[in-house]
């Protein structure tokens, strides 16, 4: 478990999976992420981010409100397939939960666990160009912007925003 001024970060609790299943059945949530998941869909990627942070000890970890326990969404660092060799800080937050700085200060953490911890040499974030609240919050971590690419993802091709920090960049702020 980690934490940070307002959250908590930790692994999915069987009491998570309702929430989060609600959060990747919504539309507007998943608009930029592949479009919704059925449960037993949202169920395989908890268990497997679980089983990710576990075994790698980075991982897209559940974010409680340490305030009440409320679960807010999910958030940390993944390998994915466009760019295998760097970790990406990412975040997804249920509708609720959007405009209260929850997906800063969670990826704001997950820099600092990736450089300080991890001792990783760079740290990519990646969107939906049409994306614009997760490329603000790329701007407000202080990210860098590097291109705008074509990506591939379940064999749909989509067209990203790239940003990225180095441990470098990451120990000046």
């Amino acid at each position: 478990m980690r934490t940070t001024e307002r959250l908590i970060l930790r692994p999915f609790q069987d009491s998570d999976l309702d929430a989060w299943a609600a959060l990747n059945s919504d539309p507007d949530v998943m608009r930029f992420i592949g479009g919704p998941l059925t449960r037993a869909e949202s169920d395989r990627e908890a268990a497997g981010i679980n089983q990710t942070w576990e075994s790698e000890r980075y991982g897209f970890l559940a974010i409680e409100r340490a305030a009440d326990g409320a679960f807010v969404g999910a958030g940390g660092l993944s390998r994915e397939q466009w760019y295998p060799d760097t970790l990406e800080v990412g975040w997804r937050l249920a509708r609720e939960y959007w405009g209260h700085g929850y997906a800063t200060e969670a990826a704001a953490h997950w820099l600092a666990y990736g450089f300080t911890e991890l001792q990783l040499p760079r740290i990519n974030s990646v969107t939906d160009t049409p994306n614009e609240r997760s490329i603000a919050v790329m701007r407000r971590l202080g990210m860098t912007f590097e291109r705008v690419t074509d990506l591939e993802f379940d064999g749909e091709t989509f067209n990203a925003t790239v940003y990225s920090m180095t441990a470098e960049a990451f120990r000046m702020i």
